[in-house]
């Protein structure tokens, strides 16, 4: 599929999409006579995962490292699980946080709804 219908299916822009490549986040992108992109499932699959990163707040700087890590192949594999082992940790520690945060939140609405004098 051409950028345009990469962008469409995946939801980046097609300038997201150049600049991804340019920064090395999208690697090995083939090419077709006329030197236009052309993008298959298995760069869908990894714009997905790198879209769920960008979710959940990996820095850019450690997603093209582990976009590096990836395209130097399976002797990478090892630093890869840890650098997702530290990120879901760093999820982990968010959502602990997160859920401190929503309860006393909760706490502030039943304070308020005990004093509504209706």
């Amino acid at each position: 599929m051409n950028i345009g219908e990469f962008a469409a299916r995946t939801g980046v822009s097609a300038d997201t999409l150049r600049y991804y490549e340019k920064v090395g986040v999208l690697r090995q992108i083939t090419r077709d006579a006329s030197g236009h992109r052309v993008f298959g499932e298995r760069d869908l699959d990894w714009i997905a995962f790198v879209l769920r990163l960008k979710a959940t707040a990996m820095p850019l700087a450690d997603i093209r490292r582990y976009a590096q890590l990836r395209a130097e192949g399976v002797a990478t594999l090892v630093e890869r699980r840890r650098m997702l082992e530290r990120h879901a940790q760093h999820l982990e520690d968010k959502l602990a946080r997160d859920r401190d945060h929503l309860a006393a939140i909760r706490a502030k609405i039943a304070y308020y709804e005990q004093q509504d004098p209706a």
